[in-house]
């Protein structure tokens, strides 16, 4: 798109991020738009761009993807990483010290954002999370619920070894059915097909490496790890305005990941969409422009 930018942002604890951003005056509220697996930072430019007009909107590849920096060691994909990048490039886009106005995050972006609303809600004003479980949710739904450890079992394949040379083979063919576990996508057009082709060709390593790092992921038996982790209260309860954008015919993530949550997101605002699934943003981009801009005009 002609009105979306691309630049680098390299932060100062040496990680580089590739950035895309619209052009919009410097005055408007500033969003930052957090992208998740097998995706990349632009399957915002849409939103973005729709934006142009009343927000300032950066959307970063996250470490591992599409030309950002790519550390070889899963260590360096725990959350605790993924969280300093986006407090750096919060600081480096305003020197000023200002929060964000608006923090949107989908996917494996929303693990992210979760945790850096609890660690730095001095950083953003609102929170927007689409289709992202909440880790304390998630913890209880993978360890105690058969229907969520059926529907996340990709994610122990994703740990294999063998996970990124498997997924790209044949032409990519065991990820074109994330997008299609209910039929085929409408969105997804031959051109929508070769950008994700261009993002998957870059590496799929940095991406696999997010679940690697995790350890929220389904148990293997019984004496998985995931049976005695524990979140305490502090750790995982967000105190920021929150709005959850939800599409309900998410396969990977039911809707009982929204049981409860209210009791981890007190300023919580719940949207369920009934006709929408995990690729929301791409199926309706048009109701999330529309539930950015109507929480900056809040």
């Amino acid at each position: 798109m002609n009105n979306i930018e691309l630049f680098d942002a390299d932060l100062p604890h040496g990680i580089r991020l590739a950035c895309r951003r619209n052009r919009a005056a410097a005055t408007l509220p500033r969003v930052m738009l957090l992208h998740g697996f097998p995706e990349a930072a632009f399957v915002w430019d849409e939103v973005m761009a729709a934006l142009a007009g009343r927000a300032q909107c950066v959307a970063p590849n996250l470490r591992g993807f599409a030309g950002s920096s790519a550390p070889t060691e899963v260590e360096a994909y725990r959350a605790k990483h993924l969280v300093a990048d986006v407090v750096a490039l919060i600081a480096q886009r305003d020197r000023t010290g200002a929060p964000l106005d608006l923090l949107v995050a989908h996917d494996w972006g929303g693990a992210v954002a979760w945790n850096l609303a609890v660690q730095r809600p001095d950083l953003i004003k609102q929170l927007l999370i689409v289709n992202s479980p909440h880790p304390a949710t998630f913890l209880r739904e993978l360890r105690d619920n058969p229907a969520q450890q059926a529907a996340s079992a990709y994610m122990n394949f994703l740990c294999r070894p063998d996970a990124e040379a498997l997924l790209a083979a044949n032409d990519f063919a065991r990820l074109w059915p994330f997008f299609q576990s209910e039929g085929r996508a409408a969105w997804l057009t031959e051109p929508v097909r070769e950008q994700y082709r261009e993002v998957w060709r870059q590496g799929l390593t940095g991406g696999c490496n997010f679940y690697r790092a995790s350890p929220l992921r389904p148990p293997r038996g019984a004496d998985d790890p995931i049976h005695t982790l524990r979140f305490p209260p502090e750790f995982v309860t967000v105190k920021l305005p929150t709005t959850v954008l939800w599409g309900e015919r998410d396969i990977a993530l039911p809707v009982a990941l929204l049981d409860g949550l209210e009791a981890f997101v007190p300023e919580m605002s719940l949207r369920r969409v009934a006709d929408a699934s995990h690729w929301i943003v791409h199926e309706q981009p048009a109701l999330v422009v529309d539930t950015i801009a109507g929480l900056l005009a809040g």
